[in-house]
Order: C-alpha cells, then sequence, then structure tokens
C-alpha cells in the first residue's frame, strides 16, 4: 500500500459520543449506519470505526451455547477442553460493565444464548468497543472472547471482524465479516471489506467488490466511504488519475459540510496531491480542514506540506 493512501476507515466518526459500541449487523443500505470502523489511512489523530444498522436473520438463532439436544451432530473430540481453555484465557472484565450501556438492538440479538453467557458476550463487546482506540490488541482479545461465546451470532462476528481490522489483523478481519454478512445478509461493511483486501495487499480485488451485487445495496454515505477506499486502492496501484475520477462520481463540492464531506474533500486532494496537481489539492485540503469540526483529519498538516 502506498506510505499515504486515501483517508478511508479506520476511525469511528458515530458522532454522538458512544465511540465504537457496536450495534446490529448492517443488512442493507437503511438505518442509522454511519459506517466508518475501519482502517482510516490518513496519519495521525483518532482512527474510525463504524456502525451497523440492519435486520437479524434467522441464521443468527441458535448461539454456541445451545443444550446439546439441540446440536446438528456429535460435537468434535476435544470441543468441551477446547471451549474450556478458551473460557480460560479470556480476558479480564471489569467489575462496572453495564451491560445496558451496548445498543438495545445487540441485547436483543444476544437473547439466543443463555443469560449468563449473554451477560458475559455483552460485556466483552462493551470492553472491545471502550478499548479499541487506545489498546486495539486488548480490544481484539474481548471480540474473539465474544465471537467465540456467540459464533452464531451475526453482530459478534462483525465486532470482532471490527476489532481485528482495527488492530491491522486483515485476513482475521476480512473472515468475521463476511461470516456477519452471511448471517444478517445485506451488503454488511464492504468498504471495510474492500480496505482489508488493500492491507493484505491486493487492491484489484478491492476494486472488485465496489463492483459486486452487494454494492449496489449500499446507502448514500456507504457509497461515498467505498469510493474512497476504492480511490485508495487506485492509488496503490499508482493511478493517481483513475482515483480523481473515482471520486469525481460523487460529485465533491467546495460548499458541502458535514463529517462525510469532510473525508471525500480530503481524499480528493489527496488523489490530486498525487496526481501533481498540487493547487487543487490545496484548496481541497483546506475544504476539508474547514469542515472536519470533530479535528479527526490531518488536513491542516498536509495543506503545510504542500505549501
Amino acid at each position: 500500500m502506498s506510505d499515504r493512501p486515501s483517508r478511508d476507515h479506520r476511525s469511528d466518526d458515530r458522532r454522538g459520543g458512544d465511540g465504537h459500541r457496536p450495534r446490529r449487523p448492517h443488512s442493507g443500505g437503511r438505518g442509522d449506519r454511519n459506517e466508518r470502523n475501519g482502517r482510516n489511512d490518513r496519519r495521525g489523530r483518532n482512527d474510525r470505526q463504524d456502525r451497523q444498522g440492519g435486520q437479524r436473520s434467522h441464521a443468527q438463532r441458535g448461539g454456541s451455547d445451545r443444550p446439546e439436544k439441540f446440536r446438528s451432530g456429535p460435537q468434535r473430540s476435544g470441543f468441551r477442553e477446547e471451549r474450556l481453555n478458551k473460557r480460560l484465557s479470556e480476558p479480564d472484565l471489569p467489575d462496572d460493565v453495564d451491560i445496558n450501556d451496548l445498543d438495545p438492538l445487540v441485547l436483543q440479538d444476544l437473547r439466543v444464548l443463555s443469560k449468563d453467557n449473554a451477560d458475559a458476550v455483552a460485556k466483552h463487546m462493551i470492553m472491545a468497543a471502550t478499548l479499541m482506540e487506545d489498546d486495539p490488541q486488548l480490544a481484539l482479545r474481548h471480540a474473539r472472547a465474544a465471537k467465540d461465546r456467540a459464533g452464531r451470532v451475526a453482530v459478534a462476528r462483525e465486532t470482532n471482524g471490527i476489532a481485528a481490522y482495527r488492530a491491522g489483523e486483515w485476513k482475521e478481519a476480512l473472515s468475521e465479516l463476511r461470516a456477519a454478512r452471511r448471517m444478517s445478509g445485506g451488503p454488511g461493511l464492504l468498504a471495510v471489506m474492500a480496505d482489508c483486501e488493500r492491507g493484505l495487499g491486493r487492491p484489484q480485488k478491492a476494486i472488485d467488490l465496489s463492483r459486486s451485487e452487494e454494492a449496489r445495496e449500499l446507502d448514500a454515505e456507504s457509497r461515498v466511504e467505498l469510493a474512497i477506499v476504492i480511490a485508495g486502492a487506485r492509488l496503490d496501484m499508482g493511478q493517481a488519475e483513475s482515483a480523481i475520477v473515482t471520486l469525481q462520481r460523487l460529485n465533491p463540492d467546495l460548499n458541502s459540510t458535514g463529517p462525510s464531506a469532510a473525508r471525500l474533500s480530503y481524499a480528493y486532494a489527496d488523489a490530486l496531491a498525487a496526481a501533481g496537481r498540487t493547487e487543487e489539492a490545496k484548496e481541497w485540503f483546506r475544504h476539508a480542514d474547514k469542515i472536519d469540526e470533530d479535528g479527526m483529519l490531518d488536513a491542516a498538516e498536509r495543506l503545510n506540506e504542500l505549501s
């Protein structure tokens, strides 16, 4: 990947202060989805994660702790020992973790589990979200613990995928996000999945994802996020002009406002700079900095570098 790819994801601008609180998996272009769970390619500052909103599918019903009589077949040799060892190695949960801090829709999805297990999963998910910014490796351990306890619940798989993504574990992230998408339906976190392909050094596969049937199901904001990732993939391949064209299709506007517009303006400036169109890049970095109310972008620093 280029040393300064287009600013994609890797930080959650889910404005409103709930940080990386897990939400129900995205199942198709609707809801309050601010999908920023991802790998932001800008340097410095807070990284941005994602939000999920969607509908639970029947595939989620029946958590990993279902009574044995409901299982479809015999357990493999060593299953109980393996599960016990995993639980013994789980990171500790602070006493003050309140499951009510979790999104109510997520709590609803966890009701397929026994109460004790659902509470443990909820607490691990809360800790994963809480730690994702400052300690992504520990956050990933909590997310894995939640997934191991609730492997058939889509939001647990998605949380694991997001945490793996934030920790730079691209292969694991991609696998978990694919699993969550299969369970919940819809396009899933397509922009994050595409960015994982970039992280794995496969920018063409990221571009291919943008041409998939699932990409057509994305809502407007999610299309912006995917385009930003695809522009970054083009830059990874040394195709600055193609990156510019990708972003121009979204009609970047110097009169635009809002977090999504700020990220789009930044990505557009980045592509212009890579193409040697310095004066235009400066104009767009200036605009991105102006409308970046949360201070999530390093547009001012990029502008100074070009001056």
